[in-house]
């Protein structure tokens, strides 16, 4: 009888210290960052927990080390793109720190680069080649149409309009700029083309004097830092004409005919295209006066360039 009850308690003591044993490294696995891997018969994917806040400012190194550290595992080619894409919201947050967005709720910022995009202890998931695959094939499908009477930039998947974004445009006129070294003609180029590089911490140049600045002032009146928000090449008719897709910090010059040939965007809303114009997305830029209105009617509109 003995001997039986010191079997019991040999085996319960062996469960005991088994059971604290997988508390013990579950507890250890939540608060030490690392790497998650899922594998069955079914999926395959890497969870990478973050183990420290990643502001704007270090935001793009972050990315490419992952990338550069889970290229050699994946079986197609992996990207900031891709991973972005995958992880979808990771644009949702970005997206939040518009200044304006901000400032409606209630909060001045006067640094971007400073805020956190990535917070300790997130997710991030390297993509399944499932998933990768659907992602590159939608990336091929993918157009962004201009339409410069319009003051609008949409983005198509084949057929399917999936963003309509309000943008300033070019000026109608004629103008020396001295980065130029000649006088340019400022509206914004047609035809059609490809995104052909991106500037992911770009430098800001006033065109017509050559002058660098670091600061700007807002719709309100208040100066803040330069956002870092990528600025996207265009490549039209096989000329890089310097036409540019990138944000604004005045949206109350979206839908006019104001920068020096340009596109202008929301800060908000060049973070989503970005992330919908990989190297290599094809871009339609047109004049058309056959328009929409909010409710999807035709309607003519103005011939904000004189040329018809």
């Amino acid at each position: 009888m003995l001997s039986k009850f010191k079997q019991l308690l040999f085996f319960g003591l062996i469960l005991l210290a088994a059971i604290t044993f997988y508390s013990s490294n579950k507890n250890d696995n939540l608060k030490k960052p690392s790497n998650i891997i899922v594998q069955s018969s079914l999926i395959k994917y890497i969870s990478i927990v973050v183990d420290k806040p990643i502001t704007i400012e270090h935001y793009f190194q972050f990315l490419d080390s992952i990338v550069n550290k889970y290229d050699s595992v994946t079986s197609y080619k992996l990207s900031e793109h891709l991973l972005v894409r995958a992880n979808s919201w990771i644009i949702d947050t970005l997206k939040n720190t518009d200044y304006y967005i901000m400032k409606a709720r209630d909060s001045f910022i006067y640094n971007q680069k400073k805020m956190i995009v990535i917070p300790k202890g997130t997710y991030i998931t390297i993509p399944d080649s499932t998933t990768a695959i659907k992602l590159l094939n939608s990336f091929k499908k993918t157009t962004i149409d201009i339409n410069i009477p319009e003051f609008k930039l949409r983005i198509y998947e084949d057929s399917i309009k999936l963003y309509e974004f309000p943008i300033r445009v070019g000026r109608n006129e004629k103008k020396y700029l001295k980065m130029a070294g000649r006088v340019l003609d400022l509206k914004t180029k047609t035809g059609s083309g490809f995104i052909v590089r991106h500037v992911r911490n770009p430098s800001y140049y006033n065109p017509v004097n050559g002058h660098r600045y670091f600061v700007t002032k807002r719709d309100d009146g208040k100066l803040t830092k330069l956002p870092q928000i990528p600025f996207i090449e265009t490549e039209i008719n096989g000329i890089r004409h310097g036409q540019l897709i990138h944000p604004t910090t005045n949206p109350e010059t979206l839908n006019k005919a104001y920068s020096n040939g340009c596109i202008g965007t929301k800060e908000e809303d060049a973070w989503v295209v970005y992330y919908y114009a990989p190297i290599g997305t094809k871009i339609q830029i047109r004049y058309d006066l056959n328009g929409t209105d909010t409710k999807d009617k035709s309607l003519l509109l103005k011939d904000i360039y004189n040329l018809k």
